[in-house]
């Protein structure tokens, strides 16, 4: 606080001093001289200089304090009790700054919440005919019915990223921590994309001990797996490999591991420390041209919020295999 006022103070005292010797030269060249005089009128000009400065110090000093600590909060840079006119009037340019930065923030936030009720209620309703789509393509044993069974597929899983990316912003109000049972969850990820495995020639492998429970949030694990799945037959298409689930508890570690391990086209060593970056699509995205980048982003970000661990391993032409790791 002390350096900020010297700081600001600092041209006005050298100010003084010049402006003193400059009238003791201009007298001294007209002849004047009494050297205790001379002495008397710097001692005068610097007590009356240092009385200025001890008066602007003191009055000012709440003002010099607010700059020289680091704010706390918003509302903290709109207090103010000075009664001097600068301080007192750049409190109150802050405080018309503060109240239109916070009805600007209110308005973003209205927006951004009609934007969310939006995308949340069009979801739904493209859910309707997708689902009617698929009624009348299962009843056909017809390849063009095939072929629009597996795009209504890939809409609908589409339509499950824009949905859960939405909700990820209310997580704390859609969280709900239980027991749950490893084998039933990918049991049920498995069957939700069973059609994909086909279309894709790909096949589970689930090795999972039924008795392995975690204490999780099954909708969010739920979209974990279909995403993780996802990934997993999409960079294996056409290969004839398994995909592999697989847990195991770590007792030492008080842990417990979830492996998707697939044997597909792998990732580029360079694309490994970014894979869970948003939009980034890497190598294999630019190759497929269906990768949006989001999934192993929204993976991260849900794991994260759920406070368990994710790790991804990965070797190009060889496979990936993504562990989730649980602490029990």
């Amino acid at each position: 606080m002390k350096k900020l006022f010297w700081r600001e103070q600092l041209p006005l005292i050298l100010f003084s001093v010049v402006q003193i010797f400059v009238v003791l030269l201009v007298f001294w060249f007209d002849g004047y001289d009494h050297p205790l005089t001379a002495s008397y009128a710097i001692f005068l000009g610097l007590f009356i200089l240092s009385g200025y400065l001890l008066y602007r110090y003191y009055s000012h000093w709440r003002f010099y304090k607010q700059l020289s600590r680091p704010m706390r909060s918003l509302d903290e840079s709109i207090q103010h009790h000075e009664s001097a006119p600068l301080p007192a009037a750049l409190s109150r340019l802050m405080e018309e700054q503060y109240r239109q930065y916070r009805n600007q923030m209110q308005e973003w936030e209205r927006k951004r919440k009609e934007h969310l009720f939006f995308m949340n209620q069009w979801v739904h309703q493209m859910k309707t005919p997708l689902s009617v789509i698929e009624m009348i393509t299962q009843e056909e044993d017809n390849e063009n019915y095939k072929s629009i069974s597996e795009e209504s597929d890939r809409l609908r899983r589409g339509l499950e990223m824009v949905l859960y990316m939405s909700r990820l912003e209310t997580f704390e109000q859609d969280f709900s921590v239980e027991p749950v049972s490893l084998l039933e969850m990918v049991k049920e990820a498995v069957h939700e994309n069973k059609r994909y495995f086909i279309y894709s020639h790909v096949y589970p492998e689930v090795l999972v001990d039924p008795e392995i429970t975690v204490q999780t949030d099954a909708k969010w694990l739920r979209f974990i797996l279909l995403q993780l799945l996802s990934n997993a037959i999409k960079y294996s298409e056409g290969s004839g490999q398994k995909v592999t689930l697989s847990a195991s508890k770590i007792e030492h570690e008080r842990e417990v591991w979830l492996d998707v391990i697939d044997r597909g086209i792998g990732i580029p060593k360079s694309d490994l420390n970014r894979v869970f970056n948003p939009f980034y699509t890497g190598e294999n995205g630019r190759k497929l041209k269906e990768s949006t980048g989001m999934g192993l982003y929204l993976v991260k970000e849900v794991v994260e919020k759920m406070n368990h661990r994710i790790e991804l391993e990965s070797e190009s032409g060889k496979g990936t295999r993504v562990r989730l790791i649980f602490t029990i």
